[in-house]
């Protein structure tokens, strides 16, 4: 099972959605699904899923998953260093109403940067499902976290995304 998690932001997610009912429609996704799907108006057809989880019914189900797809927020930090499970992060982006600011995009750029497996398109979340891996995740959380993206913000502004990232921000 795939575990899918969103998180508590107050916007949706429904790009990740979409790419989701994309993949699976395709057979692209080799697992089944488990959604946490917060706030987002639109799911895959017929993919279980929940708008929230309790802290320790969420890290019962990341144990259990053979793969985590979450977004780029700090408090998933620590539920993926804890399931040790393999994991793709997807980050949400101001531009498409996804947050009230940067600081997923900024904070993926870095990890990506480290090696940590950041999904900027569904080609990218292709790729990832069909050979994932774990690789441990700096600590990056809390005011650590903030502090890093406020700083590469200040000193590269758009110039600090991963090029691949760089649809996100234009169009």
């Amino acid at each position: 099972m795939i575990l899918v998690t969103v998180g508590t932001e107050q916007y949706p997610f429904n790009r990740l959605m979409d790419w989701l009912t994309v993949l699976r429609e395709s057979q692209l996704i080799p697992d089944s699904l488990f959604i946490q799907s917060g706030t987002c108006s639109q799911l895959p057809p017929d993919v279980p899923a929940v708008p929230f989880l309790a802290p320790a019914e969420l890290r019962q189900r990341a144990a259990e998953a053979t793969l985590i797809i979450s977004h780029c927020g700090e408090g998933s930090a620590s539920l993926l260093r804890s399931a040790r499970r393999p994991y793709i992060l997807v980050p949400r982006c101001q531009r498409l109403g996804e947050r009230p600011d940067n600081q997923q995009v900024m904070l993926a750029a870095a990890l990506y940067q480290r090696g940590v497996p950041i999904a900027w398109s569904p080609g990218d979340l292709v790729r990832f499902l069909q050979d994932p891996c774990y690789v441990a995740l700096p600590m990056l959380t809390g005011g650590a976290a903030a502090w890093l993206c406020e700083h590469l913000d200040t000193h590269f502004g758009d110039r600090c995304l991963a090029p691949t990232a760089s649809h996100l921000m234009s169009d």
